[in-house]
């Protein structure tokens, strides 16, 4: 995997928009907002205007010309290199195409679960798995709002991926109360016992 002059995601965002057309940073967090880039790239003002230095220390980006009028502040407006431009598709294609070890925040506390009484855990899996329900609600019907509007399903496709993504995390979720709960085969009671062994012991 190769080494980024800038890591932060925020900068492919630009490098890409910055393919369309010189903007200054406000016109490139704008458009993040309207296209809805921020719900897969985390953006704020301050950052973006800090990845937009890096960008330009890395020779990515540079300034392409500086707008003064009387009634705006002065703003700069930057281009893509060609430096800019290999970085961005060469990127994009290791994103694509190389899994990356991840650190989901929902992994980590499945890793350390057993700490939790089962009980606990069972209704906090409900709360989840309504949670998510709701959620994939929400992104359904942003999926067929956009369609409905005539937008190709290619401008889509990280909200199809999030369904996706989802509908795994649903099933995994009513699996895992199965686990727990079932009559017959489930971890609960001997779960449970373990807790009360381990309360006892603490209690001397």
């Amino acid at each position: 995997m190769a080494v980024r002059p800038v890591r932060n995601l925020l900068g492919l965002a630009v490098l890409s928009f910055l393919t369309e057309r010189p903007m200054h940073p406000y016109e490139i967090g704008e458009l993040l907002v309207a296209r809805d880039h921020a719900r897969s790239i985390r953006y704020n003002r301050g950052s973006l205007y800090m990845v937009v230095n890096q960008l330009v220390k890395a020779g990515l980006i540079e300034v392409a010309e500086t707008i003064r009028d009387s009634e705006r502040p002065e703003r700069t407006v930057y281009r893509l290199t060609a430096a800019g431009r290999a970085e961005l598709f060469d990127w994009l294609r290791e994103l694509v195409g190389q899994p990356a070890r991840e650190y989901p925040r929902f992994v980590a506390a499945l890793s350390l679960i057993g700490a939790l009484h089962p009980d606990e855990v069972v209704e906090l899996l409900r709360q989840r798995h309504s949670a998510l329900e709701h959620e994939r609600a929400e992104v359904a019907e942003l999926i067929e709002t956009c369609l409905a509007q005539g937008m190709h399903p290619l401008f889509q496709v990280e909200e199809n991926y999030r369904l996706a993504i989802l509908d795994a995390e649903l099933a995994f979720v009513q699996r895992f109360i199965a686990d727990i709960t079932d009559p017959e085969t489930g971890w609960g009671p001997g779960w449970a016992a373990h807790h009360a062994n381990r309360d006892a012991a603490a209690k001397g």
